[in-house]
């Protein structure tokens, strides 16, 4: 394959020292706080608390904590495959190259699909989330109309920032993903501990008083009903696995990509915790408190007007606003490089695979941003209101990254265990076996009883999966292609030894 011309050049790090170029262009200059970093704000921690407590209280009441609990286990779970493939494969293609290397090129192109797919509408949806929250900080300072709807031209705005920020330095983009997470973590943490201290000491609006109840769930909950719920959570933590993309523009990636998703795993499952119990305690006890807690549009505004004051709300919509924006920055960039790697790979020439001279994709950067626009403009041209039209392109997103993240387990699986050589004790293979149940009973749950337009989001997402197996086993000579440039990156990429 050709290297386009603007590929190389710079140094790329701020020390002095140069980058070390991978053979196509992409730099290798990240350390684990970076790879940490991109991976946090991918998942846009603060944003995604911002509404996805909302969505587990309707189905779990005062309960909502339990469907965090349950979706930190699965993503452990599941965590522990990316681990341990990323010790032994460093590639930007994240799970198209670890399916690839473990089950076969076909099925890692499928999954490579699958991820783009996650990624890009995931994207979506926190695109639109953006407006959700910046007009409500607009509206808060009386710059916008109360009862004004149109979100559009908000999100036309934020895709544009993405788009430039996109084509800087990964260094410079890790950055500011980890800025955008930091001050708002910091702020929700704040709100929740004043939510704790007022609730238990008696302080609290309404009577309200520190209990266990937020681990209390409704009469005839069930374990389904739970694991239901734990879409959310899942939704939560996409892109906790984001770090895996940068594989190739990471030094030492196969020491660093597997630290850098422990510290993303537990720093952000914290946060999470603290988050949904001080919101749960912060609306009340009683049935009515968590009616009112499922039924809000803005949970953070809401409990800081009523605990601290009115300013802070504003501060707080203010910083989900950056944090579903740095969702959308990372969700693009990751996009981007795993749809980049399978075009590279597949032999592709042309815009489509062009890297900036600062190591940018930024053919796909353009294909991904793309596609976000017209999602967006489609879904605004049909009449969709905000929260909904965020919720949808999200939901669907969670379904393809759930098929990406059992694609990815099935193979870990098999490359640890059933292979001639094992990888890993014996007494581990429970883990992938659990993850897999964990993902496909999850599955299960989001496709069977759905109501509305969710009932179509699994066909949709399958026929995506139908149409990649049919492009991979159609086009000639192109899983011959796939499976040897994933041979040639693994030994290009072999570094230095694993972790034991």
């Amino acid at each position: 394959m050709t290297v386009n011309a603007d590929r190389a050049g710079g140094t790329g790090r701020t020390d002095g020292s140069p980058a070390s170029p991978s053979p196509d262009g992409l730099r290798r200059e990240l350390k684990v706080t970076d790879a940490a970093a991109f991976s946090v704000g991918l998942i846009g921690p603060v944003g995604a608390m911002a509404l996805l407590g909302v969505g587990a209280a309707g189905l779990l009441g005062q309960g909502a904590t339990w469907a965090f609990v349950f979706a930190i286990a699965g993503v452990l779970l599941v965590g522990y495959g990316f681990i341990k493939m990323s010790r032994h494969v460093s590639h930007t293609g994240s799970v198209y190259a670890l399916v690839g290397r473990t089950i076969g090129a076909r099925t890692g192109f499928v999954a490579g699909c699958a991820l783009f797919m996650a990624y890009a509408t995931i994207g979506t949806g926190s695109t639109i989330e953006v407006a959700l929250f910046f007009n409500k900080v607009l509206s808060r300072l009386h710059l916008l109309g109360a009862g004004t709807s149109e979100w559009i031209w908000t999100d036309l705005v934020g895709l544009a920032v993405v788009v430039a920020l996109s084509l800087s330095e990964v260094r410079v983009l890790t950055r500011i993903l980890l800025c955008c997470e930091l001050v708002g973590a910091v702020l929700v943490g704040v709100l929740s501990i004043v939510i704790l201290v007022r609730t238990g000491t008696g302080h609290a609006p309404g009577g309200r008083t520190l209990g266990w109840h937020f681990l209390s769930l409704p009469s005839g909950t069930g374990f389904g009903t739970i694991a239901g719920a734990a879409v959310f959570g899942f939704l939560a933590f996409a892109g906790f696995e984001g770090a895996a993309a940068l594989g190739e523009e990471t030094v030492n990636p196969k020491r660093e990509i597997p630290r850098a998703l422990k510290i993303t795993m537990a720093v952000v499952g914290s946060f999470f915790l603290l988050a949904i119990v001080g919101e749960s305690v912060g609306y009340g006890s009683t049935s009515a408190g968590a009616a009112v807690f499922a039924a809000a549009e803005d949970p953070y505004g809401s409990l800081a007007d009523q605990y601290i004051g009115s300013a802070f709300g504003v501060l707080l919509d203010l910083v989900a606003a950056f944090s579903v924006f740095a969702i959308t920055l990372g969700t693009v960039n990751g996009a981007a490089r795993v749809g980049y790697a399978v075009l590279r790979d597949a032999g592709v020439r042309g815009p489509a695979v062009r890297l900036t001279r600062r190591g940018a994709p930024v053919g796909m950067i353009c294909v991904t941003s793309a596609i976000i626009l017209c999602c967006a403009v489609g879904q605004r041209l049909a009449g969709t209101g905000v929260v909904d039209a965020a919720f949808y392109w999200l939901t669907l997103g969670t379904i393809a990254l759930l098929a990406a993240y059992a694609l990815a387990t099935a193979g870990a699986l098999r490359f640890l265990f059933l292979g001639g050589q094992r990888r890993a004790p014996r007494w581990q293979v429970v883990v992938p076996l659990l993850a897999l149940a964990f993902i496909v009973y999850t599955i299960f749950k989001n496709v069977v009883g759905v109501e509305g337009p969710y009932r179509v989001f699994p066909y949709i997402a399958l026929g995506v999966l139908a149409v990649a197996t049919l492009v991979v086993s159609a086009v000639p000579g192109l899983a011959e292609r796939l499976r040897g440039r994933i041979a040639q990156s693994e030994h290009e990429h072999h570094l230095e030894p694993e972790e034991s």
